[in-house]
């Protein structure tokens, strides 16, 4: 490359300088751009999205013994390695259409199994072989309702299917009135940050494709020109501002 293409090789440096005093100057626009998505993060919790409330149930996993055709076989729960393994087992089973369908008209609920099966974690409790059943609905009560009836069908459906199965409730549904979701303060938090986030990026980017002269301070730094002259502004005479020449550039900015 030789030295006419060097000369015209242009290169864009990033005023940091620019764009922290670009921040400073308009902090009270992040403060504000923040508070505003904080009350719309507020808003969106408390009036668009409805709560929701949850209940459980809890059974114990007894399979003493069960038999295979002409065999029986025993096994304690104590054998079992994996007593997960068995509530997930049941857990399978609880999904069952068969079994949510019998859910549904026992509970008398408008529900399909499908949109019904969304509303059910059955999960281990504490890694034992008592299996907890948690119901959200947005309604406490029926969330109770709907996990007794588990507690009722559940163990039918067991005892129907494995032979020797048995399910033992070991704390029933109650209804909690205290709402699972959503959380006001998780909403009105992600909104604060991501409020200041997306004003602070903008206006990064706002300084970075600002190319205005603003003092004579830049010219130095940025070209290492001698400042010629500064050309008042007339037309605004109770602002301070001019215009700039050196010898880098004949245009005048303000």
């Amino acid at each position: 490359m030789d030295n006419k293409e060097k000369n015209s090789v242009e290169y864009y440096s990033i005023d940091l300088l620019h764009i922290a005093k670009t921040l400073w100057k308009r902090a009270w626009l992040i403060a504000i751009s923040g508070f505003l998505a904080a009350a719309i993060g507020f808003s969106i919790a408390t009036f668009l999205i409805a709560p929701t409330y949850s209940s459980s149930i809890m059974l114990y996993v007894n399979n003493s013994s069960f038999s295979l055709g002409n065999t029986s076989f025993s096994i304690s729960s104590s054998e079992i390695t994996a007593a997960q393994s068995l509530v997930k087992t049941y857990g399978e089973i609880l999904n069952n259409r068969t079994t949510l369908e019998r859910v549904i008209e026992e509970a008398n609920v408008d529900y399909t199994y499908r949109e019904l099966s969304n509303m059910i974690v059955a999960e281990p409790s504490n890694e034992t072989e008592i299996m907890r059943v948690t119901v959200t609905t947005e309604d406490p009560v029926e969330s109770e309702r709907i996990a007794d009836c588990i507690a009722e069908v559940l163990p039918i459906r067991i005892a129907e299917i494995i032979d020797g199965a048995s399910m033992e409730v070991v704390d029933s549904a109650v209804a909690e009135y205290e709402k699972v979701a959503p959380s006001i303060t998780q909403y009105t938090a992600v909104g604060l940050v991501l409020g200041v986030l997306l004003s602070t990026i903008v206006l990064i980017i706002t300084a970075m494709l600002d190319d205005t002269i603003h003092d004579d301070e830049y010219i130095l730094r940025t070209y290492d020109y001698p400042i010629l002259a500064k050309v008042p502004d007339l037309l605004n005479s109770g602002n301070k501002q001019y215009g700039y020449y050196s010898q880098k550039s004949s245009k005048s900015r303000k």
